[in-house]
């Protein structure tokens, strides 16, 4: 099941994507015909749990009432959780060729790197990236799975992780590497307004077999130029859940990006930086292409 925030005649609403046609149903309408009262926004269903789950797949069974399904082409694309109610938590160096093509083998790491990315970076498929030439020379993307939470976590073992997952989507960690270098930390360099691509969907964990094993491609002007699987991770998304909630309390709403694997920018010789008028195409296998394009 793949969920999504879209704008539809200025009104932003909750939306799932038919698995035969692609159409996007608006649930949220379609489960008041059928007398079930539907949350309003996507941190409200995540926090709703598996028996809102299982009701829109009633209602979608229920319903044939094309009214409520739109095209694509109909809506304007908005991040599936368009305002995080907290910093993005991220991976750092959790592939270890990419740890490695910014260093070297030294460089891996024994434990996991964590930073954030203000919700204020946040932007969706399609909006422009701004290049932000008057601060940085140096753009950089990373292709990343991000892990959504759909439940209060606190203490949890990382055999236990799993139950605390909603889905997954897509995020472009785009990085002002200067930035990044010059300060001494991630923060600064990470979270530039539009710095954080995301989507276009959530797909809900019911959809993949565990662990992961998740082909990630990452195209610049078609071009590809990182090719990883999840199953290279050095620390497992259960481990990352582990670690993280021993003593930081996550919510249902909560996004985690995993890590970028080889390919960046950066990494290259020379590096091949982001210029305005790149597009950037991020697949990760069973949910989508997220796509958007730098902008002067």
């Amino acid at each position: 099941m793949k969920l999504a925030t879209v704008e539809w005649h200025g009104r932003q609403i909750i939306v799932v994507e038919e698995k035969e046609t692609g159409k996007l149903l608006r649930i949220v309408e379609a489960g008041k015909a059928c007398g079930i009262v539907f949350p309003e926004t996507m941190i409200e269903f995540i926090a709703a749990g598996d028996e809102v789950l299982q009701q829109i797949s009633q209602v979608i069974q229920q319903v044939k009432n094309a009214d409520f399904l739109l095209e694509k082409e109909e809506v304007k694309w908005l991040a599936p959780i368009p305002r995080p109610s907290k910093n993005i938590f991220c991976v750092g160096k959790n592939y270890a060729d990419h740890a490695i093509e910014l260093g070297s083998k030294a460089d891996i790491p024994e434990h996991v790197i964590m930073f954030t990315k203000a919700p204020t970076s946040v932007i969706a498929y399609g909006d422009p990236i701004p290049a932000h030439e008057e601060s940085t020379n140096e753009l950089d993307y990373e292709g990343e799975l991000a892990v959504i939470i759909g439940k209060r976590a606190r203490g949890v073992k990382k055999e236990e992780a799993e139950s605390y997952i909603f889905g997954y989507t897509i995020i472009n960690d785009v990085t002002a590497r200067d930035l990044q270098e010059r300060h001494k930390q991630y923060f600064i360099g990470k979270s530039l307004d539009g710095s954080c691509p995301m989507g276009p969907v959530i797909a809900h964990k019911s959809g993949f077999q565990t662990p992961l094993a998740l082909d990630i491609t990452t195209k610049i002007n078609g071009e590809v130029r990182q090719q990883g699987n999840t199953k290279q991770f050095i620390f497992s998304i259960p481990e990352i859940i582990e670690v993280l909630s021993k003593g930081t309390t996550l919510e249902p709403g909560d996004i985690i990006a995993t890590g970028t694997p080889a390919g960046v920018g950066k990494g290259f010789q020379p590096p091949k930086y982001l210029r305005a008028g790149d597009v950037i195409e991020i697949d990760i296998e069973g949910i989508g292409t997220l796509c958007n394009q730098v902008k002067a």
